[in-house]
């Protein structure tokens, strides 16, 4: 597994597209640390956001996984390019040729994905034990280290949206296709909920029972909005008269769904292949 590894690094490294994407990733990951200096002033009251608990031991956990999580374009992109530039700069045949097989190509690809996830996850997790141990309220050894499956959760979302990618870059075999049809089916998947949710299933909740299952849906759900966890959300509701009741917990279920979407991606993307003449 090292040897498919160093392969890929070595198309990566060289790669200036790839290395500013990645760059640019776990710089704007660091830029968490900025929203604790952001200030608002509302007539005579200073409102510091990180004095709202965000970066409090366990909740920090939610929230910096929710955040970095929007930035995984960044690393799809990495993603699909290194699928199509295979076709492009014709390395795949090359490789083939140079004694690699099609099940160890595909294994190459999976194991550069996981990579990716797991380097995601050990940086977001030394960003957020900084910012924890400097802000939060609360240091004590078990609150730090509970909550800890929101990165666990984090990792299987990434692995599972570059799993996707991977295969969307090896059907379509073009980055800017690739990243078309990812948006058309994300549109695809809202549409159909919207149908289900207010026409066929109206009043129900077998719209949302059905929609768990989507590939994009059930990866989105792993790691739910924190905001209203806050709080001050929480006391603004109360105020109103209502109560926000939301379940935002790592549930096993829905981390076997995405693990089964992975899996089809992986094996789809053989399939491909093996079917393909190149």
């Amino acid at each position: 597994m090292l040897r498919l590894l160093t392969i890929e690094y070595h198309k990566l490294r060289y790669s200036k597209s790839a290395r500013l994407l990645v760059t640019t990733y776990f710089i704007l990951i660091t830029f968490i640390a900025l929203i604790a200096s952001i200030e608002f002033k509302f007539g005579g009251v200073e409102f510091r956001v990180a004095d709202q608990g965000i970066f409090n031991f366990p909740y920090i956990w939610h929230f910096n996984s929710y955040i970095a999580a929007t930035l995984k374009l960044f690393l799809a992109i990495v993603i699909v390019s290194m699928m199509s530039n295979e076709y492009t700069n014709r390395t795949l045949k090359q490789n083939l040729i140079d004694g690699l097989s099609k099940k160890e190509f595909i294994l190459s690809k999976f194991l550069t994905v996981l990579s990716f996830s797991l380097l995601s996850t050990v940086f977001l997790f030394i960003v957020s034990m900084i910012l924890g141990l400097s802000f939060s309220d609360y240091t004590e050894f078990s609150i730090i280290f509970s909550d800890l499956e929101y990165l666990l959760a984090y990792f299987i979302k990434l692995t599972g949206f570059f799993a996707f990618c991977m295969f969307l870059g090896m059907l379509v075999k073009r980055s800017a296709f690739a990243l078309g049809f990812l948006f058309i089916w994300w549109i695809i998947e809202n549409i159909g909920y919207a149908v289900m949710k207010y026409k066929l299933f109206r009043g129900t909740e077998i719209a949302d029972n059905i929609a768990q299952f989507f590939p994009l849906e059930s990866m989105s759900m792993l790691v739910k909005e924190p905001f209203s966890r806050l709080n001050v959300i929480q006391s603004a509701a109360t105020q109103l008269g209502s109560e926000i009741s939301k379940d935002y917990g790592i549930h096993w279920y829905q981390l076997l769904i995405v693990g089964i979407w992975i899996t089809l991606f992986v094996y789809f993307s053989y399939f491909l292949l093996k079917r393909r003449d190149l």
